[in-house]
C-alpha cells in the first residue's frame, strides 16, 4: 500500500496553490489509493464511497493549499471524512467483547493468505481501526493522531499496540489454517 504524501499533482496553480482542477485530478490520478484508505477506515464500501466523494468535494471546495501538499491535504480531509461519519471512540467494547465486522468470521479465514491484511484491519473495531490506518499504515505522527482522534498519547499507543496484536494474532491463525485446513478454529 502506498502512502499518498508521495503523489504530486503534475502542473501547479499560478500561484503555487493547488486549484480545484488539481484536485480532481489528484482524485483520478490516484483513485484506488484515496479509495482504499476511505475503505480501510469505514470498513464498508457504500460509506467509503460516501468518504471518497465528500473528500473530493472538500478539497476542491476548500481552502488554498500549497500545490505540494495537495497528496497529503487530501489524505487528512478523508480521514477527517471518515471520522465524522464513524465517530469512532475510545470507548468501544475491548477484543473479547466484539463481534468482528467481518460479515462471516469463517469466510475471512477461508479468504486467500494475499488477502489477509485487509481482512485482518477489517476485523479491529472501529476506533483500533483508526488508530492502526492512521499510525501503522499511513504514519502519521503519534500527534497528529491524538489530535485528530481527541485522545491522549497513553490511550493511542495502548490502542495500536492492541490492533497490531490482533493484526497478527489474526495473520497467524490464517497462515495456520492455509498450512493446515484442519488446524482452523470454529469459534
Amino acid at each position: 500500500m502506498t502512502c499518498l504524501n508521495t503523489h504530486r499533482i503534475p502542473e501547479s496553480g499560478p500561484s503555487g496553490y493547488a486549484t480545484p482542477d488539481d484536485f480532481r485530478k489528484l482524485f483520478t490520478a490516484y483513485p484506488s489509493d484515496l479509495y482504499l484508505l476511505s475503505f480501510l477506515l469505514t470498513a464498508n464500501h457504500e460509506v467509503a464511497d460516501q468518504c471518497f466523494v465528500a473528500g473530493l468535494d472538500d478539497c476542491v471546495d476548500g481552502n488554498f493549499v500549497f500545490q505540494e501538499w495537495a497528496g497529503m491535504w487530501a489524505r487528512r480531509v478523508i480521514v477527517r471524512n471518515a471520522i465524522r461519519i464513524i465517530a469512532p471512540h475510545r470507548s468501544q467494547p475491548q477484543p473479547a467483547e466484539i463481534v468482528y465486522q467481518a460479515a462471516d468470521k469463517r469466510s475471512v479465514l477461508e479468504m486467500p493468505v494475499q488477502d489477509v491484511p485487509f481482512a485482518s484491519i477489517l476485523r479491529l473495531n472501529d476506533f483500533e481501526r483508526f488508530v492502526y490506518v492512521l499510525s501503522v499504515i499511513e504514519r502519521f505522527s503519534d500527534q497528529e493522531c491524538v489530535a485528530l482522534l481527541d485522545i491522549s498519547l497513553k490511550q493511542m499507543r495502548e490502542t495500536r499496540a492492541r490492533a497490531v496484536q490482533h493484526v497478527s494474532e489474526f495473520e497467524r491463525a490464517v497462515t495456520v489454517s492455509a498450512i493446515d485446513p484442519s488446524n482452523t478454529k470454529n469459534s
